[in-house]
């Protein structure tokens, strides 16, 4: 089959754009010819410009939608430059569908997350006019997104309900935890199937290799030292200050840590803790200023290292980037703190990494993935938003929490035998639940429903 993977951008390092060429290596793996249709120019086959959601007018209909209609003269003109741009949108995807002979469309996040309206009516006429066969993949959601409660007008607030997501009998729905399959029940009345993030987990592992053999050194981190990383991109969501609380607690007792460490190096008085954070920065510059605040109080090392980052390694005379897998490669544990994720792919990272990690049970961890079996250092599933003295809401667990999760780390770290068979175990799981080979069994599912 000729299939069209669609969603605003790809080839960029968020959760949705890692899991459509996850998604593209097996559909193509199986035989056939995969097309990515979005709004990035300079990825992918497809290029529909109205799709951009980085673009000026993407983003006016978007704040016009949510936040203030200021710049339209009322409801009606809003609501016609909204149709205008649909049919535009229409008109060019029927072409590029004629064009590469499409069989299926896979949009992502577009009949769900409700911020590209224009895109989300002129793919829904397509299906029900043209009856095209489509997976809508959605990873989020509209009501997940607290800005979007309250539309400026009644246009969007029935948009939402009619296009975000769409019932038709050429669409089967995809979701990617039990949570948001219940919840789109409960509020649509649309069933759906969960086919989880997964990884390939039959990759080379990543290990200290002539490339990044010069990352500690580069860092200014001894081969002594121990090397907690925190993987995800820098937002609020991500609780990162709950990662350095941690790694403060580890440092007071870190003469718990002396001699021999899990992987024969040996810690002593001269060695450090560090933490690093390769992540792009994507929180507002007060929250970056709160966690080095927290670093500072909490004597935690934090080496804020994206400059030298790249999605791919790159190697052009004196400049040399390293990959988001060199982190792993040099790090002792990895810390994943978030409150809420859709799935994860940092902690599946982790697993493949074979890393101890200490992670918040955030819900659909509990929900999805604690059941399936590993064994991580817990910080719990409860927290409160918290307000500093400067008014900046940060989270909080409670400090036995943090506590118990130091002296855990500590306990691993120590241990070569719980290290590994942990590590290990958790490799095996991950290879056995969330594998491509698991995601090639569910997709053949759904194409033969067709």
């Amino acid at each position: 089959m000729n299939i069209g993977l669609m969603h605003y951008r790809v080839g960029e390092t968020d959760g949705v754009s890692l899991e459509m060429e996850k998604w593209r290596e097996v559909l193509e793996k199986a035989g056939h010819t995969v097309f990515f249709i979005s709004g990035s120019s300079d990825y992918g086959e497809i290029y529909i410009p109205e799709m951009n959601l980085h673009s000026e007018r993407f983003q006016k209909f978007v704040y016009n939608s949510f936040k203030d209609l200021k710049n339209f003269k009322g409801d009606s003109e809003f609501v016609n430059e909204i149709l205008k741009e649909a049919n535009v949108i229409e008109n060019k995807m029927i072409e590029v569908i004629k064009d590469c002979k499409i069989d299926l469309l896979i949009p992502n996040n577009i009949l769900s997350l409700g911020i590209g309206i224009p895109i989300a009516i002129a793919l829904t006429n397509i299906i029900k006019k043209h009856k095209i066969k489509t997976i809508a993949h959605n990873h989020d959601f509209y009501w997940e997104r607290p800005y979007m409660s309250n539309p400026t007008c009644g246009f969007i607030k029935r948009c939402l309900e009619r296009y975000f997501p769409p019932k038709d009998e050429n669409i089967k729905h995809i979701v990617i935890n039990s949570i948001a399959r219940d919840e789109l029940k409960r509020r649509k009345n649309i069933d759906s199937t969960v086919i989880p993030n997964v990884f390939d987990f039959k990759q080379p592992l990543w290990k200290i290799d002539e490339f990044n053999r010069d990352l500690r050194d580069r860092l200014s981190i001894s081969k002594n030292d121990i090397v907690f990383l925190h993987a995800t991109r820098v937002t609020e969501r991500k609780a990162i200050e709950i990662a350095i609380k941690v790694v403060g607690e580890v440092n007071r007792r870190r003469h718990k840590l002396y001699g021999k460490l899990y992987n024969g190096k040996r810690f002593g008085e001269n060695d450090k803790i560090v933490m690093i954070v390769p992540g792009l920065i994507e929180a507002e510059r007060r929250y970056v200023d709160f966690l080095k605040k927290v670093a500072r109080e909490e004597d935690v090392e934090i080496k804020w290292c994206n400059s030298i980052m790249s999605a791919k390694r790159v190697e052009r005379g004196s400049e040399k980037l390293y990959s988001l897998w060199d982190m792993y490669a040099i790090s002792d544990m990895i810390t994943y703190t978030s409150i809420l994720e859709g799935w994860g792919n940092q902690f599946l990272e982790g697993i493949f990494s074979k890393k101890s990690m200490v992670v918040f049970e955030y819900p659909v961890y509990i929900t999805d993935i604690k059941p399936l079996g590993f064994t991580v250092i817990s910080l719990g599933g409860t927290y409160n938003h918290v307000l500093d003295s400067e008014g900046l809401e940060h989270i909080e667990i409670p400090e036995e929490k943090i506590i118990s999760a130091a002296e855990e780390a500590i306990r691993v770290l120590k241990s070569s035998e719980e290290y590994y068979e942990r590590v290990e175990k958790n490799f095996e799981l991950g290879e056995k639940y969330l594998s491509y080979e698991v995601l090639e069994k569910r997709i053949y599912e759904l194409l033969s429903g067709f």
